[in-house]
C-alpha cells in the first residue's frame, strides 16, 4: 500500500544533533534514509516574537507504522523545547524505492 510511506521533516540547529537523530533512526531501524540538507534559513514566530535561525533539514524517509517510536526518539534527542516533527504521506514512487523502505525498517522496528 502506497499510503503507508512517509516523508518526516525535521529542522536542526547544529550538525551535530542532526547526526546524532539520523544515526539512531537508522540504527533502530525506524527509517531507512536520513538525507541532511545544510544550510537553510527558517524564519518563524516563536513567543510572540519573529526569530530567525539557521538550521539544517532532516529529510526522513520511513512509514506510518513506526512513525510513534519515530516521534519518541526525536523528541528524546532533539535540542529545541518543540522541534518541527511533519510527516508527508508519499502517495506515489518506484516501486524497487519503496520496498527498499520497507525492508531497512523490517517487521519488528515497529516493537521499538
Amino acid at each position: 500500500m502506497q499510503d503507508q510511506y512517509q516523508l518526516i521533516l525535521c529542522t536542526c540547529p547544529d550538525q551535530d544533533s542532526a547526526q546524532t537523530i539520523a544515526e539512531h533512526l537508522i540504527d533502530q531501524k525506524l527509517a531507512a534514509c536520513v538525507n541532511i540538507l545544510p544550510g537553510i534559513t527558517s524564519i518563524y514566530s516563536w513567543q510572540g516574537n519573529r526569530e530567525s535561525a539557521q538550521e539544517l533539514l532532516l529529510v526522513i524517509k520511513t512509514t506510518k507504522t513506526v512513525y510513534g517510536a519515530l516521534e519518541k526518539t526525536i523528541t528524546e534527542l532533539h535540542p529545541y523545547e518543540l522541534p518541527e516533527i511533519i510527516a508527508v504521506n508519499i502517495e506515489n514512487g518506484s516501486a524497487g524505492y519503496l520496498s527498499w523502505i520497507s525492508d531497512s525498517i523490517g517487521k519488528n522496528a515497529s516493537e521499538n
